[in-house]
């Protein structure tokens, strides 16, 4: 927990309420141990959608699509999303959910690697949503900075690790350690290139929020 609990139930009481087919995939989606997106990052996702009106937004990590159909929900109609997932398991069950929400017109799902996904696409992005594998997201993050239109928004979930970035390397499981340090790279490479200015917003996970420079 990044903020303090009681600040979290506070502003979570004052949500509110998603569309009927987001609330089933969310009571779905805790019932069988899937994870989806927080409530803070829900409504931080709200909030960036209004203010940009992208035209096309790339979204790294399907999962089962509760994230893509919140985001169709809030961007422009003549929007359209990629999203790309690896998980096969998952990749029927984002079909379906798209189907159930009336939005698989305006959802393209790419099944795959994102690494080898990525330099096939052919459009270019002004919104990308990054809530995929954490130990890859520094070697995203060039491919991503190829297909950003300058001025395009970057958002990337999970980046504080539930507080254990600022731990030492030693300070965390065996099994934690890969992604703590390529997290901790992928932190000090997207705050400090010269190609984005981002700020770390400590709610949730942990949120960088990036946007392309021009020329």
């Amino acid at each position: 927990m990044i903020v303090n609990e009681r600040i979290v139930s506070y502003i979570h009481s004052l949500e509110k309420s998603n569309s009927v087919v987001l609330n089933e995939i969310e009571k779905e989606a805790i019932a069988t141990y899937v994870p989806i997106i927080r409530k803070e990052m829900e409504s931080f996702l709200r909030v960036m959608l209004t203010i940009k009106q992208p035209k096309r937004i790339l979204e790294l990590g399907t999962a089962i699509g509760y994230s893509a159909i919140l985001m169709s929900e809030y961007m422009p109609k003549e929007c359209v999303i990629d999203t790309i997932e690896n998980y096969e398991k998952r990749i029927p069950i984002a079909k379906a959910n798209f189907e159930r929400a009336g939005v698989s017109n305006r959802i393209n799902l790419y099944e795959g690697d994102a690494m080898e996904i990525m330099p096939t696409l052919k459009h270019k992005y002004d919104f990308v949503f990054m809530d995929a594998a954490k130990a890859q997201y520094i070697y995203f993050l060039p491919l991503l900075k190829d297909l950003m239109e300058d001025g395009a928004i970057l958002i990337t979930d999970n980046v504080l690790q539930d507080g254990d970035i600022i731990e030492s390397r030693f300070g965390v499981t065996r099994r934690n350690r890969t992604i703590h340090s390529r997290m901790r790279e992928y932190m000090y490479e997207i705050k400090n290139s010269k190609d984005f200015e981002t700020t770390i917003v400590p709610i949730g996970d942990g949120i960088t929020l990036s946007v392309k420079k021009g020329e």
